[in-house]
């Protein structure tokens, strides 16, 4: 048990206590009633104490008391906890509050060393399978900034539901089928035609990328003499040819790229998979014993509308072709039901808004509801040199992931894509990414564990196990460790909150405790029981800036 859960658990007990004592001299009855669960908070300012409870203020309707007597009950009942609070404080209409013995602290840096690695790790999801999907996508062409944002977030995801017990798998969706392939083909197909010379108009609709060409010129580069051949083809099986080379061609880059990023799939799950294995016919059977599909003007609809829905929605076309709509419901009974996920969560652009509620109409309608979550991400504007930097998928003209990378490191685009919780719009400043200055979060965070290695490294021989802590008490120590003890929980309340900034947030706030620290005394005193004290916070700190870098997929450089 980490030391901040022990202090909530002291303090939750002694709360209970206090209204049975209550109770039973008469300050006030809970006329049969259980006591409600027990929130405790802590304050944002200090004034405040260390910890506060509403408990009185809920009470008043069973207690049929002001939730000011009711406080001052409680306050008066609650019996003394050596070595952790210090006062019980009344504030307001009938808060709570409670100030602790800073001597408490000290047990964390004692727990960060001991469990090193492991330091705000728990297992409160053990033996629960868990499945991420994000970025996913269309394989048609070199991945942008959108799919740059939805990995930083998604792989941080998978890291914090990792720390908290799930098993985790990393899982991308290959939109190998559908429109967007019809229209790679028609694209690669009319490049090859004007590059052999015919009078041939791309499509209005095409993409345009430099790519498209390159992969035609590669794979001509590649089949010499295959040029009159391919032009005696009917275009249909053309087009298949060119598909099924360019889509392996992106797909290679794709894994590539994503492992320069930091990023490594469990599963690559091909959408074109769901129409070979009878995946879609075991959907639509599934949806059917619900009652809510019918057939209408020749098509198959789900009546969506039965859960809360605007309108219905076509399953499969009049020409019995599955709907977009249906394979993504093939696709997430596959998770649930096929492969018994327990639980799954999708990145999604905020593009894909409006299809969340019937999504989830189908998959309560076939048994599955309750165990998808989605996470909305919204779009980043790109400043570079105070301009707004514009990108367009459609003409090629983008900055890619791959660019992104080599213009300023993973480390800063993972940092920087999660500076802001997933629904957050925000400007990325590219040339802030690079500033190697305390103005630059990643950098500021960085600087901070290099900073520790260079301590440690100049003392090296010093033994500091063997540290009495209580002799760390100054303001800047107290805060420090306060920070430190806050790590578990911000990992908690991540995953909780699907929010990957908690720890982006939680990496700067320690960085600057311990900046701060190291401002206000001296680290390398001459005093030697204090300077193991102190060797001992900064180990403690320098392991924690090490884990919420594992968790965000940066590296914790030891020189800078």
């Amino acid at each position: 048990m980490y030391a901040r859960e022990n202090i909530e658990q002291k303090l939750r007990e002694g709360l209970r206590q206090a209204a049975e004592k209550a109770c039973e001299a008469g300050d006030f009855s809970l006329n049969g009633q259980e006591l409600p669960e027990i929130e405790l908070e802590v304050p944002r300012e200090r004034e405040f104490g260390d910890y506060s409870t509403n408990l009185a203020m809920q009470l008043p309707k069973i207690a049929r008391k002001a939730p000011r007597q009711i406080a001052e009950a409680l306050a008066g009942r609650f019996e003394p906890i050596p070595g952790v609070v210090e006062t019980v404080e009344i504030a307001g209409p009938g808060f709570i509050n409670f100030r602790l013995d800073p001597s408490w602290l000290t047990q964390i840096v004692a727990q960060v060393n001991e469990m090193g690695g492991d330091y705000g790790k728990t297992a409160r999801h053990a033996g629960k399978t868990y499945n991420l999907e994000f970025i996913s996508a269309n394989p048609t062409g070199p991945m942008h900034m959108g799919n740059a944002r939805g990995g930083a977030i998604g792989d941080v995801l998978a890291e914090l539901a990792e720390w908290t017990g799930y098993d985790v798998t990393r899982e991308f969706y290959v939109n190998d089928a559908g429109n967007q392939i019809e229209k790679f083909g028609d694209s690669l197909d009319a490049r090859f035609r004007q590059l052999t010379g015919e009078d041939f108009p791309f499509p209005e609709d095409g993409y345009q990328g430099e790519d498209i060409t390159e992969h035609v010129k590669e794979y001509l580069a590649e089949h010499p003499g295959s040029e009159e051949e391919l032009k005696a083809q009917p275009p249909e099986q053309r087009r298949k040819i060119f598909i099924d080379y360019a889509l392996k061609k992106n797909l290679e880059r794709m894994h590539s790229d994503l492992a320069d990023y930091g990023i490594q799939y469990d599963v690559w799950f091909s959408e074109q998979s769901l129409y070979e294995t009878g995946a879609i016919d075991k959907a639509l059977d599934m949806l059917k014993k619900s009652g809510s599909v019918y057939e209408e003007d020749g098509a198959v609809w789900f009546r969506t509308t039965d859960y809360g829905c605007e309108k219905d929605d076509v399953l499969i076309r009049q020409n019995g072709i599955p709907t977009y709509y249906m394979g993504d419901i093939a696709y997430h009974l596959n998770k649930f039901e096929t492969r018994g996920f327990d639980r799954g969560v999708n990145v999604w652009g905020a593009d894909h808004h409006g299809h969340i509620a019937r999504l989830q109409a189908a998959l309560d309608a076939a048994g599955a509801g309750g165990k998808l979550d989605v996470v909305i991400m919204q779009l980043v504007k790109l400043v570079q040199d105070g301009e707004i930097v514009k990108m367009s998928k459609r003409t090629g003209k983008m900055i890619t992931l791959t660019d992104l990378i080599q213009m300023i490191g993973k480390d800063a685009a993972r940092f920087f894509f999660n500076l802001r919780s997933p629904d957050s719009h925000f400007e990325f400043d590219l040339d802030l990414a690079i500033r190697e200055s305390n103005e630059n979060p990643v950098f500021y965070v960085q600087y901070a564990h290099a900073r520790i290695c260079s301590i440690l490294r100049q003392a090296e021989g010093f033994d500091w196990s063997d540290a009495d802590l209580s002799l760390l008490g100054e303001p800047e120590e107290i805060a420090l460790m306060e920070v430190l003890s806050r790590f578990y929980e911000e990992i908690q309340a991540g995953e909780e909150k699907m929010d990957p900034s908690r720890i982006t947030r939680y990496a700067v706030d320690l960085a600057s405790a311990f900046h701060t620290f190291y401002n206000a005394v001296r680290v390398n005193t001459d005093e030697i029981e204090l300077k193991k004290a102190r060797f001992a916070l900064i180990s403690a700190v320098r392991q924690v800036l090490r884990n919420a870098s594992e968790i965000l997929g940066i590296n914790a450089p030891e020189r800078m």
